[in-house]
């Protein structure tokens, strides 16, 4: 496996050494896998759900045959077809038994079959009637069922099969992976809402048939050490203090951690106090004022505002009290539902629950809150 080009990378897995924390996860979705099992993970965006998986696979990897794909940008159980194809080609190389098997099957669908000029990983574009696919899906899992070594097969973003025009896709889906026995899942997504219909609500198909993990963010303690580690072992220096002030800033999301120590260290020297890391916060915000002024252009009035208002508050329990919608000046209960439920399906705002099960709102980018922090009068 290649080194990243900083100890901090920001996207890909390059192995244990670069992957803080996460082990009692770790250990659970492996006995999960071990056992049989089938896990559902949920974790916010930019909380490093996506790693986890591939941490997981690399410790996986020499006993069973590891699948990854992610349905975010599908839109029917065609697209999810052409993901899957795209996903089995690009671990199954066609000289193997499997392998060929399933490079003969998928061509049987008289597919378009490009390459990705970054990743150089397979595209696949199969067109075919609902039905149709759902055939050919079907086949996939029975030849990936009889493989010689346990299939884990991660979905990431499963919640998104609610949007398929196609009715009931979780039914059929359940219908059929129910009775898989080499291969287990890890569905994966990051609207907690979205997922507990799925697989908590006991009308559903997919009610209580996995495990369920739900991970937060990394504490403050390992992530300290992880970080200075990282910094030392290049012969860089860190004021004390300094990995915990990056660490607010960041709010212990791990991709703007990973973000804000990567341009730190690229443009500091040996030794690295607050002002670094500040320089190249300011830089980040600047870089992504265009970002935070086309969420203005395309939302509503009210929906800016409101925005506006949970990014200034970070955490709001109870959106529709007079107190929040008159220091906001939001209008009245009803607007703020409206723009709230909106905000929502663009996912620009999460509902979360704390320790003690009471819901909260919050906003998904934390640069755009930072940005809020020091531009009061935006908008």
């Amino acid at each position: 496996m290649e080194s990243p080009r900083t100890p901090f990378p920001t996207t890909g897995y390059f192995g244990p050494e670069y992957f803080c924390d996460r082990e009692a996860e770790l250990d659970q979705m492996i006995r999960n896998v071990k056992g049989g099992n089938s896990t559902t993970l949920i974790a916010l965006r930019r909380l490093g759900k996506t790693a986890l998986i591939k941490h997981l696979f690399h410790h996986l990897r020499s006993n069973h045959l590891t699948i990854y794909l992610d349905i975010l940008a599908t839109e029917s159980i065609n697209e999810l077809l052409n993901q899957f194809s795209a996903a089995i080609l690009s671990q199954l190389s066609e000289q193997s038994t499997p392998g060929k098997k399933a490079w003969t099957f998928i061509r049987s669908l008289r597919p378009v079959i490009s390459y990705d000029g970054l990743q150089g990983i397979p595209v696949v574009t199969v067109r075919s009637s609902p039905e149709e696919s759902r055939k050919s899906i079907h086949e996939l899992f029975s030849i990936l069922e009889s493989h010689s070594r346990p299939v884990v097969i991660a979905i990431d973003e499963f919640q998104q099969i609610l949007e398929y025009p196609e009715g009931q896709t979780d039914a059929w889906l359940r219908s059929v992976v129910q009775d898989l026995k080499n291969v287990c899942f890890i569905f994966s997504g990051s609207q907690q809402h979205l997922m507990n219909e799925l697989f908590m609500n006991p009308s559903r198909p997919f009610f209580r048939s996995t495990q369920f993990i739900k991970i937060g963010k990394i504490p403050s303690s390992p992530y300290n050490e992880f970080i200075e580690s990282k910094f030392r072992e290049k012969s860089r220096s860190i004021a004390p203090g300094t990995v915990q002030e990056m660490l607010d800033w960041a709010d212990h999301y791990t991709y703007y951690v990973q973000l804000l120590c990567n341009r730190t260290f690229i443009s500091s020297g040996k030794r690295i106090d607050p002002d670094h890391w500040k320089l190249e916060a300011s830089r980040i915000l600047k870089e992504q004022e265009f970002v935070f002024f086309g969420y203005r252009d395309m939302l509503t009035k009210p929906q800016w505002n409101l925005l506006k208002a949970v990014a200034r508050d970070g955490v709001v329990k109870q959106p529709t009290s007079a107190d929040f919608i008159s220091r906001h000046r939001l209008g009245n209960p009803a607007t703020v539902l409206r723009s709230l439920k909106s905000l929502q399906k663009m996912e620009l705002i999460y509902r979360e629950s704390d320790e003690a099960g009471i819901p909260f709102y919050g906003i998904y980018d934390v640069l755009f809150r930072r940005w809020m922090d020091r531009t009061q009068g935006a908008g």
